[in-house]
């Protein structure tokens, strides 16, 4: 990536607002990073570890697990490490990395819940031929196709951003590199860039939002048509941590980017709930109305010590 730049590092100056309050901060989001990380991995290993789990809706689930550890991590150890008191500083290519990493695997979620919506609109509108539409070959290029669309985005945001010279102040007002800003450190004009930036950050999400609408629409047509009301409430049931997900992901998405007057603070706030908290819980609205998680966690979790045996 060509830059004519002067700039070597980058100095993260953290959420604002938020001076002398380190240590509390420090405390609370690293606890957020350790449960996060811990809730995810249990995920994983209750999926993996139970054959009953072994259908395309837990592997999207098992990818969505492997994406919700990765996220959090391109950017909180960095901020943990200057919140304890060390360094601030970051260098250029960290700041790229940081960038990429970033919408790659937000990318990736957006494309992975769009899939997993239409992973339930099979399931619930076509149960019959579910097992020949949902193969395992199928699964594996949606898998793949979330992660490479995922990758072309990021890579078309992380060159739109940083193909721009950067040769003068070098604070970042923020906690990590992010396209705003740093747009705003640039040494050109901007503004044709924030505007394609801006549609390119909006039309994807929501080209991805319409999609699961559409499959949720002919999802709730298809539930309505159940005569028997236990079975209208399975279905709804399976379909609720799904939505529940997709309103804690899109929400921070909106109020962070597409709001024609950014605040620093607000953004912030917001950002890290969709960094730390959003992948916090997604294993528990995954888990807590799911009896086939529960008790595959219940297993894991005795496997682990963590649980008494169950008599």
């Amino acid at each position: 990536m060509r830059n004519a730049s002067v700039v070597t590092e980058f100095i993260l100056l953290g959420i604002p607002h938020t001076e002398d309050l380190e240590t509390m901060l420090f405390v609370l989001f690293l606890t957020f990073y350790i449960f996060t990380l811990m809730g995810n991995l249990l995920i994983l290993l209750a999926i993996v570890s139970s054959s009953q789990l072994h259908t395309p809706m837990y592997f999207f689930l098992c990818k969505l697990s492997v994406c919700d550890i990765f996220f959090p991590s391109v950017s909180s150890p960095k901020m943990l490490f200057y919140l304890a008191g060390n360094s601030r500083a970051i260098s250029y290519a960290g700041c790229v990395s940081q960038l990429f990493f970033y919408h790659f695997l937000g990318c990736t979620e957006c494309f992975l819940y769009t899939v997993m919506a239409y992973d339930r609109f099979v399931a619930i509108c076509y149960p019959l031929r579910y097992t020949i539409i949902m193969s395992h070959r199928a699964c594996a290029i949606l898998a793949t196709g979330t992660s490479f669309f995922g990758c072309v985005q990021a890579t078309f945001l992380t060159t739109l951003t940083f193909q721009l010279p950067y040769c003068g102040p070098n604070e970042v007002d923020y906690f990590f590199c992010d396209i705003p800003v740093m747009l705003k450190l640039a040494c050109a004009d901007t503004s044709a860039l924030e505007m394609v930036g801006f549609i390119s950050v909006g039309l994807m999400p929501l080209s991805c939002f319409l999609l699961i609408l559409t499959s949720y629409s002919r999802i709730v047509f298809s539930i309505l048509q159940i005569r028997s009301a236990d079975g209208r409430k399975r279905a709804f049931s399976t379909c609720s941590a799904h939505l529940t997900a997709i309103l804690l992901f899109y929400m921070p998405v909106v109020l962070i980017y597409l709001r024609p007057t950014p605040s620093p603070w607000m953004d912030a706030t917001v950002q890290i709930l969709n960094n730390l908290v959003t992948p916090m819980l997604n294993p528990l609205i995954y888990s807590l109305r799911n009896k086939e998680v529960k008790s595959s966690l219940r297993k894991v979790l005795y496997q682990l010590n963590f649980l008494p045996e169950q008599r």
